[in-house]
């Protein structure tokens, strides 16, 4: 009896160990099965992308204030009292109406002396011109009284001028946008009396970024909108292209010329119009992550996956737009690469795809 129990333990031990192999040995064929072919050791969890055509075409936002395409801010050419003032804001005048008259009756004043004078050295002329056809005049009396004729004519146009000048012509077809003066209100000669703005001539000024400038052209149609008037959309065209950017924006000034029905139907200068194009289109372009994108001493590299492992390809990107670089050779549509940095790998590593990106 002595010597069964150490046998017993002995036996116990045994079965114990038995038991323990087998349970492991069942674990590591359930963890195989569950891997399956791609979950071998050394297998790098990765998100891949397959490759697809994108969208690649530059975005311009921006927005300027209409505009008239011809603004006059009118000066009075003499200095004088206003006598009468014709029109207000808002009223549309034509080529050559009378907007306000000035006191110039000193003017007038003048100009009848001017033109008294103007007759008298016209009837001397004549006088003068009757004794040369009798040869009892001297050529230099002669000369001498076609030149006072001359100057009283100059005379007596200069003070014709001047009055003229007292009123404020409308120099073309427009609207009053500005009225700056009142009767009775002192003026100088050059100071701005009214503001106006021919409104079949309506833009929109804006500053374009030198990247997206180069990619527009004059005549080429835009999508305006404006805030002022939602649901109706315009469409504008480029008028012209200011030759250079400014100095402190870097930004290139853009006109954009307004339909010509743009005032009938409700556009006013001040108004904000808003443009969103597309430039540089780039439509069904073969595109990957910027940052998949690794750079070698031959050039520029993806990570295709093929069998379950990385395959290194050369490849000729293009532009970039956001996330997104162009692919202009080396790759094809459908092919599955490695969506992530690609540092850290390396060529024929093993792989498992854990998630897709697109």
């Amino acid at each position: 009896m002595r010597c069964s129990l150490p046998i017993w333990r002995s036996t116990l031990g045994s079965l114990s160990l038995g038991v323990a192999l087998s349970l492991s040995a069942c674990a590591d064929q359930e963890g195989a099965n569950a891997a399956g072919p791609t979950n071998g050791p050394g297998a790098t969890p990765i998100a891949a992308l397959e490759v697809q055509p994108r969208d690649l075409s530059r975005s311009l936002n921006t927005s300027g204030t209409v505009e008239a395409g011809v603004r006059i801010r009118l000066a009075s050419r003499t200095s004088g009292t206003v006598d009468q003032v014709h029109v207000d804001v808002g009223d549309q005048v034509n080529r050559g109406d009378i907007l306000a008259e000035l006191d110039v009756s000193e003017e007038q004043a003048e100009l009848q002396r001017a033109r008294a004078q103007a007759t008298e050295a016209r009837i001397s002329y004549r006088r003068a011109t009757e004794l040369r056809e009798r040869g009892v005049t001297s050529p230099a009396d002669y000369q001498r009284a076609l030149a006072q004729l001359q100057v009283a004519d100059s005379e007596q146009a200069l003070w014709q001028t001047r009055v003229n000048f007292g009123r404020v012509l409308a120099p073309r077809d427009a609207t009053v946008t500005a009225r700056h003066i009142e009767p009775g209100e002192a003026v100088h000669a050059q100071e701005t009396v009214f503001e106006l703005s021919a409104m079949d001539t309506l833009m929109i000024r804006l500053g374009v970024s030198e990247l997206d400038v180069v990619h527009l052209e004059t005549g080429q149609p835009v999508p305006v909108s404006l805030d002022a008037l939602p649901g109706h959309p315009l469409e504008g065209r480029i008028r012209r292209i200011h030759p250079a950017a400014d100095s402190a924006s870097r930004l290139v000034t853009v006109e954009i010329a307004l339909p010509g029905d743009a005032a009938e139907l409700g556009v006013r200068p001040g108004y904000l119009g808003r443009v969103a194009m597309a430039v540089d289109r780039r439509p069904d372009t073969l595109a990957v992550p910027a940052a998949a994108i690794g750079e070698h001493p031959e050039g520029h590299y993806v990570y295709v996956v093929r069998l379950d492992h990385l395959e290194r390809r050369m490849i000729v990107p293009g532009v970039t737009r956001g996330d997104w670089t162009e692919v202009l050779s080396g790759l094809e549509r459908g092919a599955v690469i490695l969506a992530t940095n690609p540092i850290d790998m390396r060529d024929g590593q093993r792989v498992r795809i854990v998630g897709w990106r697109g």
